[in-house]
């Protein structure tokens, strides 16, 4: 089938029912052939009116929807809405913020804000793959207001300078495929750091950091090159720019877009920029397919959205 490649191609394609039912079982089942999400049979058959499948296995959950299995599951909202809001935090470079998303959707704020997270979900990279290139820049950065914005009841637990009382994000980038790795990390002291690293970097590969004290060690398992920003930026190929490029793209889309983020959520954000960076040599079109590949066997419900219950999905390095 021919998928739109465009947002104005997007939204008349997914407006018609019969459209959104054939994509997504072309990404779920990509054989053609639509199986119970429960029991993985194919005896099953489908209900034109409820727009259902059923199961002719005996289990509890017979009859099940396109949904089932996804994050779109238990959403009262149609897919023709949630695949164009999938193209659109996909495809914006600065993100979308939850109050334009719930303007062009007609849905409420709340909603659009859910929607956004469970889209984020989808874009969670769980590879646990190391890096294959042989270069690899590493820094860390605070995200976080001023302390002179902040309202008085948050200034008092603000005691030190500089990142005191800022969220801390470790990035690592592959010189070579030209992709990050983010995490959300409690310090910049060296076990966390070096442990960051260790983690996602194959023994004997080019390190190139800053002066900072924390990365200090690095070189018993790399050949590690240090950049000292009180002396130079650059030194021939020894530079950290590439990571600090990235950060100006996501420090643009936190501040520009979402204006405020809290903690807890900020690996979900970090999820998003970090997808749209590693896929930004592909056209709209990949990028919404690549997500909306993503969609099976993740869910996010609200109350764990909202910290009521506990996540059963891991805030992994992004």
């Amino acid at each position: 089938m021919k998928y739109p490649s465009t947002l104005q191609q997007a939204i008349r394609y997914f407006t018609d029912f019969e459209n959104c039912q054939r994509f997504m079982i072309e990404m779920r089942w990509p054989d053609g052939k639509v199986r119970c999400p429960t029991c993985k049979s194919e005896k099953v058959t489908y209900l034109g009116k409820a727009r259902l499948w059923k199961c002719y296995a005996k289990h509890p959950r017979a009859k099940f929807s396109l949904k089932v299995g996804t994050i779109f599951e238990d959403s009262p909202i149609g897919l023709d809405k949630w695949l164009p809001a999938m193209w659109l935090i996909a495809n914006c470079k600065n993100g979308i913020s939850s109050y334009e998303m719930a303007r062009g959707l007609r849905v409420t704020q709340k909603t659009a804000w859910f929607m956004d997270h469970r889209i984020r979900l989808a874009m969670q990279n769980r590879s646990l793959d190391m890096f294959s290139g042989s270069e690899i820049e590493a820094d860390e950065t605070f995200i976080g207001g001023l302390a002179r914005n902040m309202h008085k009841d948050k200034k008092t637990k603000i005691a030190g300078t500089g990142g005191a009382g800022k969220a801390i994000v470790m990035g690592l980038l592959d010189r070579h495929s030209a992709k990050v790795r983010l995490a959300h990390v409690p310090n910049t002291q060296g076990d966390t750091l070096q442990r960051g690293v260790r983690q996602y970097v194959r023994g004997g590969s080019y390190v190139f950091t800053d002066a900072w004290a924390g990365y200090h060690g690095l070189d018993q398992d790399y050949i590690h090159n240090v950049i000292d920003h009180a002396e130079r930026y650059v030194d021939g190929n020894v530079h950290t720019n590439k990571i600090e490029n990235f950060w100006s793209l996501l420090k643009r889309s936190l501040k520009g877009t979402y204006v405020s983020v809290e903690p807890f959520h900020l690996f979900r954000y970090l999820d998003e920029q970090a997808f749209r960076y590693n896929a930004r040599k592909a056209n709209d079109g990949e990028r919404f397919i690549d997500v909306a590949s993503s969609v099976l066997g993740r869910r996010l419900t609200y109350s764990e959205l909202t910290g009521k219950t506990e996540s059963t999905a891991e805030p992994l390095p992004a």
